[in-house]
């Protein structure tokens, strides 16, 4: 019984180990692929973090409970990080210039800029 249960934990930990490197190397693809600022944005940061995740989750499944602490603090890391850095450097891209702004659909940062501009000249 023990042999069916290890077989078949190596191959969720196969699968998910292996996901999630596809995905990772779509997101670096992705990178290199997309033509502007806000696409290569999206594609580190859907596919890299999924792929991070489930590489994570794969070696969970091999290693001991006791690596489970180290593991969570990966993904929350991870987590937390990922969006902020992505916010910062959309956010900077677009007041250099590096995005296309006709092709937005909605702009709140261009509203938020006017006004901050607005109180500036006061």
């Amino acid at each position: 019984m023990s042999g069916v249960l290890d077989a078949v934990r190596d191959v969720v930990c196969a699968v998910l180990l292996l996901t999630g490197a596809v995905l990772c190397l779509l997101a670096a693809v992705g990178l290199l692929r997309f033509p502007d600022t806000l696409g290569r944005l999206h594609a580190a940061a859907k596919g890299q973090n999924l792929g991070l995740l489930l590489i994570l989750f794969g070696t969970a499944v091999r290693l001991p409970p006791r690596y489970a602490t180290v593991l969570v603090l990966v993904v929350v890391f991870q987590m937390v990080t990922a969006p902020i850095a992505g916010q910062v450097v959309g956010r900077t891209a677009y007041r250099t210039g590096a995005v296309h702004r006709a092709g937005l659909v909605r702009d709140d940062l261009a509203q938020r800029l006017a006004g901050e501009r607005d109180r500036g000249a006061r």
